[in-house]
């Protein structure tokens, strides 16, 4: 466990000036525990508090909150008929900024667009108008096979003000992949594009966009954008100006939004169902109260449209800041671009991932070097837990006020279940707090709650309005009761390690599924690399356990590192002494082996358990689709080192 002494904490005017301060004040509480407790103990309460604080508009009577709370199974406010897209665009003055547009592509010469709210909604209309000429109505689903950039957000406005259901994968995504998720939901329309720009090098996808027609039965249609070349595609063609006004579809609370995929290293990922009621609802708890998302903030996050970082950046629309929005490589063509977008686009809000700010670290970028990053005064971290280290880095390059929250919750809810907390101290290594109307509880293997200091499993002992509506292509919930629902019954296990601490702030641990258990003692895998990261030299880490074939004898477990240095027997020695003396005697590696990057997946994980399948014997094709790794030739480096070890 870290040092209690927070490495920031607000001040009482920052924490005044922040809607979450407000609200809380409001109900009545004197302090964020309080408020917590409220909103988990008494869910009705505190979500009819969020619905009238930030005034949904709605048909029908929402007296009713919560009909029925079994989970999997809860109704939430079940005799309304809403729309998620309304919301963002109410009460939007048209000649204010929405959003600004970063792009390796077509920032050459010209700088980030700049989109007004009049833009968007212009665009919107008009993609929705075609939508409708192809047939598009509710319930009908539209694929998106487009990079993140203003149009594929209008279109996503497009479709859901239709009562049509939204799904999107990122087009540096391989055909096979993107097959995998978009054939499961039949859609009727394929949205895509020419290609895309990265690193410095164009990327034709004409192909692959042909393949995606002709593997997709259901399509009546594909509109292409010509992103590559301008001239090409029919979006134009098909989007035309339109009269028509921009409208909206009012559909019950449950209805799908929108269909997110787990990662799907290995076997078809499942394809989550989110609805429009709950995704309103824990946007503008999240975006107001936890994100603290002013009118003068300028929100970016770096993310593709593949992950779900991009639909919780979209809803911070539903506030009155602005959002940026970029397009391209995160460290290339030079490492520290994402700073220099930061820097011409005024972001006052830097979202990223773990895996970007210790990249960040390991090549030494200095993001203030010649340029004024004075305007941010928050960094969001999340993907995967922010060492002490990424911490320290962060306050030591961009200033000792900076308000940094690393967030930990996934694309099954599309928010956080812990982590920031504007009006809460920043404890270096740890996340802020619970989150408001998360009832998150540190499980033991009895189903009890342990104390705190104790790691256990995350769970969440009460519905979320957020939760999935379920599964598609699942008609008796079987494959959603037994993803959440099954260790615990009845209550949602996530899937990670936590510890809660006795200031409130949680530590994760790592996925429960890679936990290593040497001689009776439990760790985390993040814990691990905690340690390891903190030897100097070492800059990223995979461990895993390999049990023998004879359960009487101990198992192998390999550390593999990446280091910006040799790796000598006194560096050994050293990150075997480190795992000893902060982890346990138990965990300290068989052997060190330096390779020359960690595998991971599109959003920063590390591919702990398909690695672990390797060495159990299991082919690389059925622990980990290639198109879903950020790397796959790291991966490649693992599948080569076990066939020399497995002979």
């Amino acid at each position: 466990m870290t040092a209690v002494t927070p490495r920031w904490t607000p001040t009482p005017e920052q924490i005044e000036a922040t809607t979450l301060h407000a609200f809380q004040v409001e109900r009545g509480y004197d302090d964020y525990e309080s408020l917590r407790r409220w909103s988990v103990e008494r869910p009705e309460e505190f979500w009819r508090a969020i619905w009238d604080r930030f005034g949904v508009v709605a048909d029908g009577d929402p007296t009713t909150v919560l009909a029925d709370d079994s989970m999997p199974g809860a109704r939430w406010f079940p005799d309304v008929s809403l729309s998620y897209p309304e919301h963002i665009f109410r009460g939007k003055d048209d000649g204010a900024t929405a959003l600004l547009h970063a792009s390796e592509l077509r920032d050459v010469g010209r700088g980030a667009q700049v989109w007004t709210w009049a833009d968007l909604r212009e665009q919107t209309a008009r993609i929705r108008a075609g939508l409708k000429g192809l047939g598009v109505g509710r319930g009908d689903r539209v694929a998106a096979y487009l990079p993140n950039i203003p149009e594929a957000l209008a279109a996503m406005l497009a479709t859901t003000s239709l009562g049509a259901i939204w799904s999107s994968c990122s087009p540096d995504f391989g055909s096979s992949t993107v097959l995998d998720r978009f054939d499961q939901i039949e859609p009727k329309v394929l949205l895509a594009v020419d290609g895309y720009r990265y690193g410095g090098r164009d990327f034709d996808r004409r192909d692959t966009v042909a393949e995606l027609t002709a593997g997709l039965p259901t399509v009546t249609r594909t509109v292409t954008l010509g992103y590559l070349d301008e001239s090409a595609g029919d979006w134009n063609q098909v989007f035309l100006p339109t009269d028509e006004p921009l409208e909206f579809e009012r559909v019950p609370f449950d209805h799908p939004l929108w269909i997110l995929y787990s990662s799907g290293t290995s076997g078809k990922p499942k394809a989550i169902v989110h609805g429009h009621g709950g995704i309103l609802l824990e946007s503008l708890k999240t975006a107001y109260l936890h994100l603290d998302a002013r009118p003068d903030d300028r929100v970016f996050w770096f993310t593709t449209t593949g992950w779900m970082m991009w639909n919780f950046l979209v809803s911070v629309l539903l506030t009155e800041a602005q959002i940026v929005l970029y397009d391209g490589t995160p460290a290339g063509p030079y490492p520290a671009v994402l700073w220099d977008v930061a820097e011409r686009t005024g972001v006052t809000i830097f979202g990223t991932s773990a895996a970007y700010l210790h990249g960040q670290m390991k090549l030494g970028v200095e993001p203030t070097d010649g340029r004024d990053l004075s305007a941010i005064r928050a960094v969001g971290s999340t993907g995967s837990p922010l060492s002490v280290a990424g911490f320290e880095w962060v306050y030591e390059h961009l200033g000792s006020d900076i308000w940094l929250f690393s967030i930990s919750g996934g694309t099954d809810v599309c928010s956080a279940f812990v982590g920031g907390v504007p009006t809460l101290p920043v404890h270096v290594g740890e996340l802020q707090a619970r989150s408001l109307g998360v009832a998150l509880e540190a499980w033991g293997p009895d189903g009890r709650p342990v104390g705190t200091g104790v790691v256990g499993e995350l769970v969440v002992t009460r519905p979320m309005p957020s939760m999935p509506v379920g599964f598609w292509n699942d008609p008796d919930g079987a494959r959603y009761r037994e993803a959440y629902f099954e260790f615990f019954p009845g209550v949602w296990r996530h899937g990670d390690w936590i510890e809660l601490t006795d200031h409130g702030s949680a530590v994760i641990h790592g996925r429960s599924d890679a936990t290593i258990n040497r001689g009776g003692i439990r760790m985390g895998t993040a814990e691990i690399y905690a340690a390891v990261l903190s030897v100097e030299g070492v800059t990223d880490a995979l461990v895993v356990d390999i049990p023998d074939a004879d359960p009487a004898a101990d198992s192998w477990m390999p550390l593999f590192v990446v280091t910006d240095r040799e790796l000598t027997d006194d560096m050994v020695a050293a990150i075997k002494q480190r795992v000893r003396a902060e982890c346990s005697p138990r965990h300290v590696p068989n052997v060190v082996v330096r390779v020359p990057a960690v595998p991971r997946t599109l959003t920063g994980k590390v591919l702990e358990v398909p690695v672990k399948k390797l060495f159990l014997g299991a082919h690389p094709d059925q622990v980990a689709a290639r198109d879903a790794l950020a790397n796959p030739d790291a991966f490649d480096w693992f599948v080569d080192f076990v066939k020399v070890r497995r002979g």
